[in-house]
């Protein structure tokens, strides 16, 4: 429920104050989903194995552009990314995700930028249910579920279960109830490239555990940051069989409540 709206100097609607008392300008903007540029970023470091097939979902997508981020990798990822004559490889000699994630926002051009990891492998019609979602008044992000694709079935069915109903419960009660974050995904989300501008782009002090939900925190202030189960992405399940899956998960939801609660990360 709006509570006053503000104009320009021309007297132009320029934004609203909305009940939960944010102001923004960028996510009440009139959305016209066929006319937006959107481009899509892939931080990869170390992964000439498992980027080919990530470029080729992404290429589907229909995107403005699509962007490749070689995070300070020391294998062949950026000869590897090169093959695709339509794909723009960056370099990002600094390490860290957020790193990457940055240094593409700031290249990309598009009012849409859709991150995905570089074993991701989205549907066909990802990004256009995406920016589906993304028409929606106030809403300036769209995130979904991982499908680890190469696990073994019981996890892989557990995993997606779980995220589709644990995470959608905890994405309710953070983004709908308290408007503190949410959940969100940073290989699977797509946000409006204004909102990521005007909360300061991403948070490189942040060097992996709690990026999506610090993302997702600071986005909250702007508009709606929404996670959607039928915004399934399928990704590897390789970091997980690297390590132990309880102790990975643990590790993901004592940073997730850090960073709502004190807006850092547990981990460092």
């Amino acid at each position: 429920m709006t509570k006053d709206r503000s104009t320009n100097s021309k007297g132009r609607l320029t934004g609203v104050v909305s009940s939960r008392g944010r102001y923004d300008y960028l996510s009440h903007a009139p959305f016209k989903e066929r006319t937006m540029k959107t481009s899509i970023i892939i931080p990869a470091h170390n992964e000439e194995h498992y980027i080919a097939a990530s470029l080729e979902a992404a290429l589907r997508q229909g995107a403005t552009a699509v962007i490749v981020v070689d995070n300070a990798s020391t294998d062949d990822t950026f000869t590897a990314a090169g093959r695709f004559s339509s794909v723009k490889v960056l370099r990002e000699h600094r390490k860290g995700v957020q790193f990457a994630r940055e240094t593409g926002r700031r290249k990309a051009k598009g009012d849409v930028l859709a991150y995905l990891d570089a074993d991701s492998m989205p549907p066909d019609n990802w990004l256009r249910k995406g920016l589906t979602l993304l028409s929606h008044p106030g809403v300036v992000a769209v995130s979904g579920p991982y499908d680890y694709y190469d696990a073994r079935a019981l996890f892989r069915y557990t995993s997606l279960l779980f995220q589709k109903t644990v995470f959608r419960s905890v994405h309710f009660v953070v983004q709908d109830v308290l408007h503190k974050g949410g959940v969100m995904l940073g290989g699977n989300a797509l946000i409006r490239a204004r909102a990521l501008e005007k909360i300061g782009g991403f948070d490189t002090s942040i060097a992996f555990y709690g990026d999506d939900t610090d993302t997702a925190r600071r986005l909250t202030a702007v508009g709606s940051v929404w996670f959607r189960n039928h915004m399934t992405v399928r990704s590897s399940a390789r970091r997980f069989k690297e390590t132990n899956p309880v102790a990975v998960t643990s590790t993901y939801i004592m940073n997730f409540i850090w960073v709502l609660v004190f807006k850092r990360p547990f981990s460092q």
